[in-house]
């Protein structure tokens, strides 16, 4: 698949940021093609609207979300702990992606929405042929939410961060013994 050109990929950085920074409403095609710093007629070439600009983030979150779930079922420790422990909020291209849909679906889009149920889906399905039951699954599932949800009420260092990563390998650790089959 041919590298999307790179005055689209920064068109679309520059939506997901203000999405993300300011909420849906603030980012009006002006103000995305401003911090892009293209023009208008720019912005338009790679997206007519909008929307177009929304489906373009959810398109990013879809690739971001393959590729997590490629890594997810290469590693070393497993996709169960693999989960966990990427559910740390790192501020990358999937969190912001995820974010920025996140918004959108608060915003009322359905599109969004349906996108994010999508992503838990294939993260479920990644999953349950690894933990013992649906129980199981939802213990998992339920806390990676929970932990993501925690770090990113303070992403000011590691030193903040819920569980600390010295501890993280015990939660791990225990999650696999409580859900394996």
């Amino acid at each position: 698949m041919p590298r999307p050109p790179l005055a689209r990929e920064r068109v679309l950085d520059a939506f997901e940021s203000i999405v993300i920074n300011d909420g849906e409403r603030a980012a009006t095609l002006d103000a995305t093609a401003k911090a892009a710093g293209v023009s208008k007629g720019g912005l338009l070439y790679h997206f007519g609207s909008k929307e177009d600009l929304a489906a373009g983030l959810l398109d990013r979150l879809d690739a971001l979300t393959t590729a997590d779930l490629e890594r997810m079922a290469a590693a070393d420790e497993g996709p169960v702990a693999y989960y966990v422990r990427t559910s740390v909020m790192e501020d990358d291209a999937l969190d912001r992606a995820l974010i920025a849909a996140s918004r959108l679906a608060q915003g009322g889009s359905l599109p969004a929405g349906e996108a994010l149920r999508t992503v838990r889906r294939r993260w479920e399905d990644m999953i349950r042929p690894h933990v013992r039951d649906r129980a199981s699954l939802n213990l998992v599932m339920l806390l990676s939410d929970g932990l993501y949800f925690n770090n990113s009420l303070d992403v000011n260092g590691e030193e903040h961060l819920v569980p600390h990563r010295a501890e993280l390998d015990d939660l791990i650790a225990l999650v696999l013994r409580t859900t394996a089959p």
